[in-house]
Formats: C-alpha cells, sequence, structure tokens
C-alpha cells in the first residue's frame, strides 16, 4: 500500500515561493498500475521523485506499507524516458548492474527478466545495437532486478515512436500481469493513460493537486477502439480539457 497524506511541496524561487503540489491524497493498493495525467508543469514528475525517496523536502507524509519513504531503496525501482545504459556493458550486465552475474541467483534473476521483457538472444548485445524500444525494455528489467515493491515509470515511452510505444504498451503490461508489482506511471498521452492504467489520475495545472481519479473497469487486453473503450476516454478528455481551461495559478503565491 502506497499512502499520500496531505502532500505538498514548495519550491524556493527569487520572487517567491513556488508551490508545486498542494495537499495531494491518494492510496494506491498492492498490485495496481496506476496512470496520472495532466499539464505541463503540474507537479507529476516530482510527485514520483518524492515517493522514489529522491526529494524530502515536503510537507504531508507518503508512506509504503506503513513506513515514511524516507530515501531511495530496493523496494523502489524508476524508470525515466531515457533508458541509461552504460554503454560499456552489454544487456546482461546492464540488467545486473552492480550485482554480480558469477552469483547463481543473479544470473538466473537477469535470464527470467530478459525472457519477460522479449529479449531472449541480445543478452550479449551492447546498446549501441539496441533499437529505442529495446533499450527501455532493458532498463525496465534493471528496475525489475530486485522485485522492487514499487516501480515508478516517468514518462518511459514518450521519446518512442508511435508503433514502438504501442508495442512497449503491450510489453509493460505483460511484466505488470506476471510480476503484480505495483505500478505509478506518468504520461502526457490520454490513450496511453487509459489503455494502461486501472485508474488515471488527473491532475490540476500548478499548484499541482488532483482533480479526479477516473477507474477503467475494463478487461485486458483493452481494445482502443471498441465503445466500453472509448467512453472511458470521453470521460478522461473532458475531465482533462476542464483541466486545461482553468487558469494558472501566480508562479509565485503561497499556498
Amino acid at each position: 500500500m502506497l499512502a499520500i497524506q496531505g502532500l505538498t511541496k514548495i519550491f524556493p524561487a527569487p520572487a517567491g515561493e513556488v508551490v508545486a503540489l498542494r495537499d495531494i491524497r491518494l492510496e494506491i493498493g498492492p498490485g495496481r498500475l496506476v496512470t496520472f495525467i495532466g499539464p505541463s508543469g503540474c507537479g507529476k514528475s516530482t510527485l514520483l521523485k518524492i515517493a522514489a525517496g529522491l526529494d524530502a523536502s515536503y510537507e504531508g507524509s507518503i508512506t509504503l506499507d506503513g513506513r515514511p519513504i524516507e530515501g531511495p531503496s530496493v523496494e523502489k525501482g524508476v524508470i525515466f524516458q531515457e533508458p541509461r545504459l552504460f554503454p560499456w556493458w552489454t544487456v546482461e550486465k546492464n540488467i545486473a548492474a552492480n550485482a554480480s552475474l558469477r552469483d547463481a541467483a543473479v544470473r538466473r534473476r537477469v535470464g527470467e527478466l530478459i525472457e519477460l521483457v522479449r529479449l531472449k538472444g541480445f543478452e550479449k548485445a551492447y546498446p549501441s545495437e539496441l533499437s529505442g524500444g529495446m533499450a527501455q525494455r532493458v532498463a525496465i528489467a534493471r528496475a525489475l532486478l530486485r522485485r522492487p515493491k514499487v516501480l515508478l515509470l516517468d514518462e518511459p515511452f514518450g521519446a518512442l515512436d508511435a508503433f514502438t510505444r504501442a508495442h512497449m504498451q503491450e510489453v509493460l503490461l505483460d511484466i505488470w500481469q506476471s510480476d503484480r508489482t505495483t505500478m505509478l506511471f506518468v504520461t502526457h498521452d490520454l490513450d496511453e493513460a487509459v489503455f494502461l492504467g486501472q485508474q488515471v489520475v488527473i491532475m490540476n495545472p500548478r499548484p499541482g493537486h488532483i482533480r479526479r481519479v477516473v477507474s477503467v473497469d475494463l478487461p485486458y487486453p483493452r481494445q482502443r477502439t471498441g465503445a466500453p473503450f472509448q467512453e472511458i476516454r470521453g470521460v478522461v478528455l473532458r475531465e482533462f480539457e476542464k483541466v486545461e481551461e482553468a487558469p494558472v495559478p501566480d508562479p509565485g503565491a503561497g499556498i
């Protein structure tokens, strides 16, 4: 269980304080896949950094299984838009990272992940030999190595072409359905948010706060062209249009 209560994040600025997030309240149960969508600057990435333990200067609380998140840990995996692979390491070594492939348990886990992310046969390939989608699959596998309780994904498919992006969404769902790792997925793509998420969290402009949480009660795999999908997409789109029309607060204003 990831529980966020009254979370407010303020950045210092020359013209005064900038309130990035205000009074975020959200509970995400174990094994849930939740997507976040909102205009640029609404604090989605900031929220993920706090959940990852990469930023501890905030008001309110955020806990994982009842324990405060006080810093990075193996319980939380993070995936960014860029794969950030080591170019001098092979696929299997990038997945193992600082763990030794001489360890039988590590080798076994790396092998499982290579199968899971559909990279069988590319174990000895280097990042320069991979496509963008393949490189991102390596990054996902690396984040899953130590079986984190929560996987935090910050627009991981944003730099990919439409075909590769759709393929990667299918791969991610395969991974989630296999491991049932709790996932928080930030995106700017409305279709992606509805296609992946069991819930879609729609955020207002800065200071970012939750406008609405839309449940997506559709079975997987989802048909994007089907009427049920389009109906829920319409609900999310209408809420998002209201967000886009809302006035943006003064960035120098206090809470």
